[in-house]
């Protein structure tokens, strides 16, 4: 299918989807450093665009999408962020309005998995459906779904005139029953058994073992605080000396970006821009399965 990622950050979507066996075409961000790193790993071009712009429109139409994939930029859902529903919400709705406008066979939505507690949400299905899709919705955890981390993402995955959870069985059918450690997919890579990672509260812990799947990997990488107090969850203690922290490079392995995956730029726009990219692995999961969905509806001669 000839897909074309909106949103599209670093890239995370976009290779996930093409490890399936998807065209990526063409791509669109609004945030250079994101947009340069995505330039410097991928052949097809990535376009720097205002998404509410109505041009829009047209330049998409150029490339006649069989796919439309992109998470919508999703701060303002963010358990992290206030609740208030800004420009970033809109862009939810834009995307919905985009995918009515142009009508690909296909599309894929992704956010943070609190959005179903959002009134934006009702709304961008009111679109969808206007527009003719059939919609399949699920959050699911990434650690279920190939990738060593416990990160939870909503998914709306759309296809013209199907049923309502269409994919639905699928999805649920292919997880993993077990959790995904960081020791099942790196290995020894690491080369320690506890690292830090920085908690958005020291009301949570920040020290984690190998041998579970890391917590979300955020935008953030701050080093351990010289005067860390220990918490009752952390799986070791700081001053033993046996915790570091993670290289921006082994965060990205923790968001299944592959070793030769270029990550360049400052240090702060690299590590945002990890933190915001959809674990290639998880893209991967769901386009697996739309490639079964597909190829089981031709079989069937549908």
């Amino acid at each position: 299918m000839k897909t074309v990622d909106l949103f599209c950050g670093c890239g995370g979507m976009s290779l996930g989807f093409m490890n399936a066996g998807f065209d990526i075409i063409a791509a669109f961000d609004n945030w250079k450093p994101a947009i340069n790193i995505y330039s410097d790993n991928f052949k097809h071009p990535v376009y720097d665009y205002d998404l509410n712009s109505e041009s829009v429109i047209d330049r998409i139409k150029m490339f006649n999408p069989d796919l439309i994939i992109g998470g919508p930029p999703c701060q303002d859902f963010s358990i992290a962020a206030s609740r208030n529903m800004g420009e970033r919400a809109n862009l939810t709705i834009r995307f919905a309005k985009i995918v009515k406008e142009i009508r690909p066979t296909w599309f894929v939505m992704e956010n943070v998995y609190n959005i179903e507690r959002m009134p934006i949400l009702p709304k961008a299905q009111i679109i969808f459906k206007e527009a003719g899709y059939g919609l399949t919705i699920r959050v699911l955890n990434a650690s279920h779904c190939g990738v060593p981390q416990a990160r939870r993402r909503f998914f709306m995955i759309g296809l013209l005139g199907a049923k309502d959870d269409f994919l639905g069985v699928m999805l649920d059918t292919a997880q993993s029953k077990n959790p995904m450690t960081v020791r099942d997919y790196l290995g020894d890579m690491l080369q320690t058994d506890f690292y830090y990672m920085h908690p958005r509260s020291y009301n949570r812990r920040a020290v984690f073992s190998v041998n579970e799947p890391s917590a979300t990997i955020r935008g953030v990488n701050r080093p351990i605080p010289q005067n860390y107090k220990k918490h009752h969850g952390d799986k070791a203690d700081v001053g033993d000396g046996g915790v570091r922290e993670l290289t921006t490079k082994e965060r990205s392995y923790i968001q299944t970006f592959p070793e030769k995956f270029i990550l360049k730029g400052k240090k702060t726009d690299v590590e945002q821009a990890i933190g915001n990219a959809v674990p290639v692995k998880l893209a991967e999961f769901v386009a697996r399965q739309i490639v079964e969905y597909s190829q089981r509806k031709s079989e069937k001669g549908e």
